[in-house]
């Protein structure tokens, strides 16, 4: 502590010293204000900020508060939740979250200029957290978002939130991409009795700051594009400490049409179990303790008895082996790719199938058995009928 005080007291009687006329010196140079920058160095370092504010005024007409009220028997309100959502079409569709507006009593949707609005639900969907929500407006007040491309989506590049947190609307935060590829338990989340294990894939991962209010709000790319929709924030505390999360592009260009034409979504379905990959007990993370050929894709644990897996002859495994502590079934098929697409893990398949595919769908399956290569051919079905029971490890496939 004393290498630091004593400086600090040195300057101090310094300074004390400085108040005596006779120490001060004569000639010394008065000090000149810096000269202002020119234009061209400041249009170059404002040149970020002039893209933003263009996004922003272009873009937050376009950006809606909502508010869903539940009533109780006394018809006083009971739960009242607000957030965000954006305008979709001049037909008056608003796109949401499906956990903002579910079996909620009242909607409101405010535009821009204070214009109040009911609202109803055209569509929800718990698995994709996303919702279609209808008013009656002049399309003169409607200024739709263009949906952009998620696919091209790169960590790093900008990510730009506009939403109303706290109530405060038309508000903007800005960061970057800061993970892809992450799923969240949407459905699960909303509803305890859901069926579980569908997980909502491909979610990007951002910094931008997203507190409640954001949520259903767009997350937009440089171009102004809608490249996700903010839909939760990670958070010891309820406020944001850093991490959020959006549906991406792609999934609402797959489930918006729908949700607006009927009102609900049919996914695809194939019946198959999987090693939970977090840990390091993806393919990537076995492949060296298995001894698998390959170190992308999946490992079946088991497949579901009648279900299109099942038909198509998968197999899932066959013995269970100790790795790093846990049991993990091995000897099973591993899934590299779908109709020519390969993916790494379980969130690219998923990510296909729910983007890429409907039940019915004949899709071929490129798969590892032992240490041989097939082509299996698999008709997909609507999740609705898993109904069937996971076949254990070694049970007869």
């Amino acid at each position: 502590m004393r290498t630091i005080l004593l400086p600090i007291i040195s300057l101090v009687l310094l300074a004390a010293c400085s108040f005596n006329s006779e120490s001060r010196p004569t000639d010394a140079p008065t000090a000149m204000p810096p000269t202002v920058l020119p234009d061209e160095v400041i249009s170059a370092a404002d040149a970020e900020y002039l893209l933003l504010s263009n996004i922003y005024e272009r873009s937050s007409p376009s950006v809606v508060n909502i508010e869903a009220v539940i009533f109780g028997a006394d018809g006083k309100a009971t739960d009242t939740r607000r957030g965000s959502g954006f305008v979709y079409d001049r037909e008056g569709h608003i796109i949401t979250n499906a956990h903002l507006v579910s079996a909620v009593d009242s909607i409101t949707v405010t535009l821009e200029n204070s214009f109040v609005l009911p609202a109803e639900v055209r569509g929800l969907d718990s698995f994709s957290d996303l919702a279609a929500l209808k008013i009656q407006a002049d399309p003169e007040r409607l200024n739709p978002l263009r949906i952009g491309d998620s696919a091209t989506v790169k960590v790093g590049q900008r990510g730009i939130v506009i939403g109303n947190p706290f109530g405060l609307s038309s508000s903007m935060t800005i960061g970057i991409i800061s993970g892809l590829g992450r799923t969240l338990p949407s459905a699960e989340l909303m509803d305890a009795g859901a069926a579980p294990g569908f997980d909502n894939p491909s979610i990007i991962q951002i910094d931008a700051t997203i507190n409640p209010g954001n949520s259903g709000g767009p997350l937009l790319d440089s171009r102004g594009l809608v490249i996700g929709i903010t839909t939760a924030i990670r958070s010891d505390n309820g406020s944001f400490q850093g991490i959020g999360f959006a549906v991406p592009a792609d999934t609402m260009r797959r489930v918006i049409p729908d949700l607006i034409e009927r009102g609900r979504v049919d996914y695809s379905w194939m019946g198959i179990s999987v090693m939970r990959e977090d840990g390091g007990y993806g393919v990537a993370g076995l492949s060296d303790t298995l001894d698998l050929p390959v170190e992308r894709g999946i490992l079946l644990r088991g497949v579901t008895a009648g279900s299109p897996a099942h038909r198509a002859g998968l197999r899932g495994g066959d013995s269970l082996v100790d790795v790093r502590g846990e049991e993990v079934c091995a000897g099973g098929d591993v899934i590299v790719a779908i109709n020519d697409y390969h993916f790494d893990d379980l969130d690219g398949l998923v990510t296909y199938l729910v983007q890429q595919t409907r039940p019915g769908d004949e899709v071929d399956l490129l798969v590892i058995r032992d240490r041989d290569t097939l082509e299996i051919p698999l008709t997909l079905e609507s999740r609705e009928t898993d109904s069937g029971n996971v076949l254990e490890c070694g049970a007869a496939q």
